[in-house]
């Protein structure tokens, strides 16, 4: 199935932590094991997904009691691949710049380019307690981890590099080899004005969590605003948890069996983690600030999106989106493996044909 330069991606979350991806006590046919995760990554890869998203976790805790560390997981995904390429979750903290640019750099040669990184600022403040990390204020974390990025993409383009931040110094470093071209992608996420305004700065991808196709428009129209004035632009990515089925009534009754079976003490004990972290926030809102306990059985707001349907209501609601200017769908699943053969079979092949649709009434009003 080819595509073209300016057709909606699509990405899933890699299940690297034990768990699934809602906090819920229905059945979950998804393994976080390396020989699950090397098949799914190829049924995904087959499927047209492009992207896949290693997550980052150091402590258990809302049904996560198994982590596997994202960079070492996103390697061996790579080599289980010929075309896919995956996100590697860093955490600003527990890795440094320098480490960081060169574990990537390595990966990226040895993957001719198709490793990519998501910089997490953080909002588990008892992960980072656990593990004897210094927790800093909200917009501290952000200026922190603007400063990680822009060491990572001057490590990665500079020799003798050097940088004097608030946070991290270099004096004539040069790290050799480079990556392989192209250069990989940095993203982030947030909904805060902190990570809004540093994403218009120096990231190249935004992550936003699920919403609605009005709400997320207003913070595309932020996000592209805020980049226009620093002469940048920036792609957006939304989080969605899918759930297809031959009638809407069959995937609704999907989706209210997840919130019936919920664990209630995990779910509340994430939203108030969560919460708090936004909270902390000079305008005291972020990610989670609106989401109410079924949302946030969701770990990022996913059922927001609405993608639950038939596979044509769901391929016109991602139409809708990118309509919006979202640029990547980031996907949750049930049962993984299934669900990802089953999305790029009969929905992918739909948006192409919406999309080429699209440019096809664009020509004709020109």
């Amino acid at each position: 199935m080819s595509t073209s330069n300016d057709s909606i991606k699509f990405a899933y979350w890699v299940p690297n932590v034990s768990g699934g991806l809602v906090i819920s006590k229905i059945e979950q046919r998804t393994g976080w094991d390396i020989d699950y995760n090397r098949r799914l990554a190829q049924i995904a890869e087959q499927a047209g997904f492009e992207y896949a998203l290693s997550q980052i976790r150091f402590t258990a805790g809302y049904g996560a009691e198994f982590q596997h560390e994202p960079v070492a997981f996103s390697h061996a995904l790579l080599a289980a691949t010929n075309k896919l390429k995956v996100i590697a979750a860093l955490l600003p903290g527990p890795w440094n710049p320098a480490v960081a640019a060169k574990q990537i750099a390595t990966i990226s040669q040895l993957t001719e380019g198709r490793v990519a990184v998501n910089i997490v600022s953080g909002w588990f403040r008892g992960e980072f307690a656990a593990i004897g990390e210094h927790w800093y204020d909200h917009d501290e974390r952000y200026r922190r981890s603007e400063e990680f990025i822009r060491a990572l993409r001057g490590i990665w383009t500079q020799d003798s590099f050097t940088f004097r931040g608030d946070f991290y110094r270099f004096k004539d470093y040069t790290l050799k080899p480079k990556p392989a071209p192209p250069l990989p992608e940095i993203f982030q996420g947030g909904s805060s004005r902190a990570a809004r305004d540093m994403a218009a700065r120096v990231s190249d991808w935004y992550f936003t969590n699920g919403n609605s196709v009005e709400e997320i428009k207003k913070q595309v129209d932020d996000i592209m605003a805020k980049a226009r004035a620093n002469n940048r632009s920036v792609k957006i990515g939304v989080n969605g948890f899918a759930i297809a089925r031959d009638t809407e009534a069959e995937a609704r009754s999907v989706l209210n069996e997840i919130i019936d079976k919920a664990d209630p003490e995990a779910v509340n004990a994430f939203g108030r983690e969560v919460k708090n972290a936004g909270k902390a926030s000079p305008e005291g809102q972020g990610n989670w600030a609106k989401s109410s306990f079924d949302d946030l059985v969701q770990y990022n707001d996913g059922f927001k999106t609405n993608l639950i349907g038939t596979p044509e209501q769901i391929a016109e609601r991602i139409i809708a989106l990118k309509k919006v200017g979202v640029d990547l769908v980031l996907l949750g699943f049930l049962h993984f493996q299934e669900d990802v053969e089953y999305f790029g079979r009969r929905i992918i092949p739909l948006v192409r044909t919406l999309e080429t649709n699209m440019a096809g009434h664009v020509q004709a009003a020109e």
